[in-house]
């Protein structure tokens, strides 16, 4: 099940410093975090369905990434992210 508008809008408005600030690596970061929390299940489900197996790998990938350059900018809000979203590392 894919992440709601309400749902993102409620991400921002927790992450994010105004309610359309979406540029924040804190704010994409939770979103693709609630993305990929809400596509896990469905593989235990459906084993085979390596398509949208791929399409998870990506945003786990493109999540990692933004992971790494807010590590390397500023080390607090790294820690403070991966504790709030329980993301380990």
């Amino acid at each position: 099940m894919p992440v709601t508008k309400e749902q993102k809008q409620d991400l921002i408005r927790k992450y994010g410093t105004s309610p359309e600030d979406t540029g924040k690596p804190e704010v994409q970061i939770a979103i693709l975090t609630a993305h990929i929390n809400a596509l896990s299940p469905h593989f235990d489900q459906h084993k085979k369905d390596h398509h949208n197996r791929l399409g998870l790998l990506k945003l786990v990938g493109k999540r990692r990434r933004l992971l790494d350059y807010l590590m390397k900018k500023d080390i607090q809000r790294y820690r403070k992210i991966i504790q709030e979203l329980d993301i380990r590392k």
